[in-house]
């Protein structure tokens, strides 16, 4: 199948980048993908096949109907953006669009708080209106939620669904306001191709209408100066800065501009979080209340050197990483090298803006033995990781200090 695909890009690209995202899953088994290998995940979470799907490297696996592919490890040590061919891939539904026209398609705008409703194509909204570009990361809710303890239900993902991409398009808000929205416009619904085939229904998801209209969530159709991938939303899709993916609405086709809370099942009672200050419960027990999920967390990873590695005693490493949060930007980061009992600081590399991935980078001259280095990352508002892991039932938000443990000899 990975021939057949190198071949089928190759002749769409005569018809440009357009007509290739255009085609990219018509026909396309998961079942007769590239296999390349596999891959064993940290705290028994198995070993996972890794795939090549259309206009992919190959990526960890963890279903393929509908298509959960996880970005490996590896990947982030190339730097803090991460390739389209490597990003992360986060379907509900298993109705994936076969093949869209990357000119023609439409999103509708409209619902009972706007005056003015009206249909805007892809070709429209690339010349009718303004460009932006932020870099921003997208985050699945559950990345990480295979590392809970005790175990929760839903993907069991290990550290890789995230990614961080330059993104262009135009502010919700000018497309917004040529609906000319009510006094009475209270949310904002996202709408997007993909169809659900069993349970859950429509994946649809709102936003209150102050932050739809505050110039950051963008509706996309670049990610890192080409068009979006067929698998990451082709041909636009929503970028909500500094929230987690499930708001990253893909394939866009409906917004619609409601004067009440939108209660469908993906906000309620789906990507909800204990309604408390560290959205967190006792592991086993249920939240009193809940909240739909917002902002990210802060977290940090250790990217250029994995756990258990060895390394030469007495030679100088540089250890690098990359840190981030939900919007305020990160201020400092901290390493360890010994579990937490003594901190120094870390050197901050290049800052992409506050929604990006921030490097860091820290160096050790090893003596004979074991190390356990951790990283803690501070944003702007003085907000930081727990050293404990926090726990909740569906698994959304893990953000504890991170351990890699090293042995030099």
């Amino acid at each position: 199948m990975q021939s057949h695909f190198q071949a089928a890009r190759r002749r769409l690209l005569a018809g440009g980048a357009g007509a290739l995202a255009t085609s990219a899953l018509a026909g396309f088994s998961p079942g007769a993908a590239a296999q390349s290998g596999t891959v064993e995940l940290p705290m028994a979470n198995g070993r996972r096949n890794l795939v090549a799907f259309p206009e992919k490297r190959p990526l960890i696996v963890l279903t393929t109907r509908p298509p959960q592919l996880e970005t490996p490890w590896e990947v982030f040590k190339e730097g803090v953006i991460t390739p389209n061919d490597a990003f992360f891939v986060r379907y509900h539904n298993a109705g994936l669009p076969q093949s869209i026209d990357g000119d023609a398609h439409a999103i509708r705008i409209g619902g009972n708080a706007v005056a003015k409703p009206f249909s805007i194509s892809m070709a429209e909204l690339r010349t009718q209106f303004k460009p932006v570009e932020l870099v921003a990361v997208n985050q699945c809710s559950g990345n990480s939620r295979g590392h809970f303890s005790p175990r929760v239900t839903g993907g069991q993902l290990s550290n890789g669904a995230m990614g961080n991409a330059r993104w262009v398009g135009v502010p919700l808000k000018d497309i917004l306001a040529r609906a000319e929205p009510m006094k009475t416009a209270r949310q904002v619904t996202f709408d997007g191709l993909d169809t659900g085939v069993m349970g859950g229904g429509d994946f649809v998801k709102a936003l209150e209408v102050g932050h739809a209209m505050d110039g950051e969530v963008m509706v996309a159709y670049e990610m890192n100066g080409t068009d979006l991938p067929m698998l990451n939303g082709f041909p636009v899709r929503l970028v909500v800065p500094g929230y987690y993916g499930t708001y990253w609405v893909k394939h866009l086709s409906d917004i619609q501009v409601i004067d009440r809370e939108f209660d469908g099942f993906w906000m309620r009672p789906a990507y909800r979080v204990p309604d408390n200050d560290c959205a967190c419960v006792e592991p086993g027990t249920a939240p009193a209340a809940t909240r739909p999920i917002g902002r990210f967390t802060v977290r940090s990873f250790i990217t250029s050197i994995n756990d258990g590695a060895r390394v030469a005693a007495g030679q100088p490493i540089t250890v690098r990483g990359i840190a981030f949060d939900g919007g305020q930007g990160i201020r400092e980061v901290a390493w360890s090298p010994d579990g937490g009992r003594v901190w120094r600081e870390a050197q901050l590399g290049p800052d992409l803006g506050r929604y990006s991935f921030r490097e860091f980078t820290f160096g050790v001259v090893p003596s004979a033995g074991n190390y356990d280095l951790r990283v803690r990352a501070w944003n702007r508002s003085g907000q930081s990781q727990p050293m404990e892991a926090l726990w909740q039932p569906a698994g959304y938000m893990r953000n504890v200090v991170e351990s890699v443990r090293i042995t030099a000899a």
